[in-house]
C-alpha cells in the first residue's frame, strides 16, 4: 500500500451544477471531462480537471436534484491550484464577477504567493503560484 496509491478526486456537493461547471470551466480553465445523470438516485456527477492525462487529479461535483443549497462542512478546507501569474489570475477572476476573499499576497509566516477565490457555493479555492513562473 501507499506507493501504488494516488489521488483521484475531491467531491464537494453544489447547489446549482451548471452554474458550478461554467465557474470551474469558464473561470478556472478546467475541462468537463463527464457528466452523469442517476434518476434512480436523483443525482448528477460532472468530474472536471486539466489535461486529458487520465490519471490527474479530478473534482468530482455532485448535484443532489432536491437540495438547493448546502452549509459548508467545518471539515472542509480547499481545493489548491498552481497558476503561473497570481495577480493576473484574480484580477481576470474579479472582473468576472468572482469573489476574491484573500487578495494575492505572501501567506502568513511564509513566502508563498497565495490567493482565495469563492465558487458560486461558497468553496474556497486557493490560487498558489507556481514556483517555476516566478
Amino acid at each position: 500500500m501507499g506507493n501504488d496509491w494516488r489521488i483521484l478526486h475531491t467531491m464537494i456537493r453544489v447547489g446549482n451544477l451548471d452554474k458550478s461547471i461554467d465557474f470551474y470551466t469558464r473561470l478556472l480553465g478546467m475541462t468537463l471531462r463527464t457528466r452523469r445523470d442517476y434518476p434512480d438516485g436523483r443525482f448528477t456527477l460532472a468530474f472536471l480537471g486539466y489535461g486529458d492525462d487520465p490519471d490527474r487529479v479530478e473534482i468530482e461535483l455532485t448535484h443532489n436534484w432536491d437540495t438547493a443549497s448546502y452549509e459548508l462542512g467545518s471539515g472542509y478546507g480547499h481545493i489548491a491550484l498552481g497558476v503561473p501569474d497570481i495577480y493576473a489570475a484574480c484580477e481576470a477572476l474579479a472582473k468576472e464577477g468572482a469573489k476574491i476573499p484573500r487578495p494575492p499576497g505572501p501567506m502568513k509566516h511564509g513566502t508563498v504567493e497565495i490567493a482565495f477565490v469563492e465558487d458560486p457555493d461558497g468553496y474556497k479555492i486557493e490560487l498558489i503560484q507556481n514556483k517555476r513562473s516566478v
